[in-house]
Order: structure tokens, then sequence, then C-alpha cells
């Protein structure tokens, strides 16, 4: 097939040799099956952030580290050097997490790079070469539901460990091959201590998840694997070792009347401590 316009700069570095088709167009990438070398893998074409269809990315982005403050307060402004550098920025968080998550022990894409907004990666094949399908094409038993479930819940629980959450992960971002689930599209992955949505962004992972699996094995549907993960996180206690039951009770807590009271007291203390100052200061100038 004629070569993307986009992968001609890899071709001509030698980083890829050929490309044999178009594997898919999603909404915020195109990938194509490439060869390198001996080797069969995938490259993932960003698309500019105007034809991007990813919605409300700037969620996703908060909290974020971008190395220096001039690069954050140009990103902010929307400037054509920020934009350039939050498509940069948006691209990198994928690679980080790919590198982040396989030393995690999360199954993951092996990555080779990014090299101008293309990302170059492990194609996911099944033992007969063919392309490992995405998760909403297979049909499990209620066995094997329970026990790539099970998987999954471990995976996002590694993921939570080292601070990263997914932030859209369902049946359409999960391979299946011979060895089970792998997890796929990472650039909107959000840093669980500094974006004010992970958690609920954690729940929607979980529930996506959960639901596609529950066809089969209905009882998942009764699990509570993220408040149970998020509770263990917050309180410094979640750990890779940590064995999930897939259980959790809210707290139940009484309502502590005279602490809501004496924080009222405290704020109309204030208030009226700043109307004195200020009409003090109205005398003076009088």
């Amino acid at each position: 097939m004629k070569t993307p316009a986009r992968l001609i700069p890899l071709v001509e570095d030698g980083l890829i040799d050929e490309v044999l088709r178009p594997l898919m167009n999603g909404k915020e990438a195109a990938v194509y099956v490439v060869r390198s070398g001996d080797d069969i893998r995938c490259a993932k074409v960003y698309k500019d952030m105007d034809k991007r269809s990813f919605k409300k990315a700037s969620l996703y982005r908060e909290g974020r580290k971008t190395g220096n403050s001039r690069r954050s307060r140009a990103m902010e402004k929307g400037s054509k050097f920020g934009r350039g550098q939050a498509e940069e920025a948006w691209q990198n968080a994928e690679v980080d997490a790919l590198y982040r998550l396989a030393a995690a022990g999360v199954r993951v894409p092996q990555p080779y790079g990014c090299f101008d907004g293309v990302l170059l990666m492990e194609l996911v094949t099944l033992p007969d070469g063919e392309v490992a399908p995405r998760l909403n094409d297979v049909t499990l038993e209620p066995e094997q539901a329970r026990k790539d479930h099970a998987t999954l819940m471990e995976s996002v629980k590694r993921m939570l460990c080292v601070g990263l959450v997914h932030g859209d992960l369902s049946e359409f971002n999960v391979l299946v091959d011979e060895h089970g689930p792998v997890i796929i599209d990472l650039p909107q992955a959000v840093d669980a201590a500094a974006n004010n949505n992970a958690f609920f962004m954690l729940n929607r992972d979980v529930n996506n998840i959960t639901e596609y699996y529950g066809q089969f094995a209905p009882e998942l549907l009764d699990t509570r694997f993220s408040p149970e993960m998020w509770s263990l996180y917050k309180e410094g206690k979640l750990e890779m070792d940590t064995v999930l039951t897939g259980e959790f009770i809210e707290p139940e807590t009484e309502a502590d009347i005279d602490s809501v009271m004496a924080e009222i007291q405290a704020v109309l203390s204030e208030e009226r401590d700043r109307v004195a100052r200020l009409n003090a200061e109205d005398f003076e100038d009088f």
C-alpha cells in the first residue's frame, strides 16, 4: 500500500521498512500494521487536535506535570506553541504509561518509542499470526469471564498502585490473546493523586468492564471493586500484593454537629471582624 505521509519520516529513518495495511481508524488515531526488520509491529498515528473527537480532553490533562512553568502557561493560554506542547504531552503520556504499566506487571503492548506523533509498538496477535480481537468481539463461558474479569481488576489495581487511572477503559480498549486480556489506548491516563476526577474515572472504568463480563457471569455485577480500591488507595494501604475481595461497605459515620457548628461560628466571627475593620478604616478616612 501507499505509505501514509505521517509514516514516511519513520521509513526514511529506518524505523519502519514497510507499511503493510491499515488496522483501524479511531477517534484519536489511525493504526497501521508495519514491518520493522523481521518483526511485525503497529504504528499508531495520532490525529491532530482539531481532528480528534476525544471529548473533554482537559479533564484528563488535569494534574499532569508539564516540566516547566513557561510550558504550562502556554498550554493554559492555548497559544500555537501551547497547543503544540499539549499535543506532545498527550502523546508522550501514552508512552510513559505503557512503560510504567509494563514494569508494574500489567499486560500492555510493548512500546518502541514515539516519533513525531507516531507511536511504534507491539502488535498483539494470536498464535496463528492474526491480530488479537477486541474484548467486545469475544463471547465467553462464565468461568472464563470470571477469570478474565479478575485479571483486569488486578490490572486496574496495579495501575492505581503506580498512580494511574486508565480513564477510558471498556471492552473496546482491551484485546484478548491466548494468554488473556491486554489493555490498550492510554493517552488519556490520569494521575490518580492530582486529578480531581480520578475516582469518577476509576469507577467508570471498573463498571464498564464489570458490565461487559457480567453478561456472561451475572454475579460479577454485584461486586464493588472500585470503591474498595479507592478506599485503600486513599488510606495508603493499596499495595501490589493486596488481595481484593470485590466487597465494600460504606462507613457509617454520625454527623459531628458540634464541629459543624464550631466551624460556622468561626466563619461568622471572621466576618464580623472583617466588617469591623472596614468600618474602622472608613471612620479613619472620614
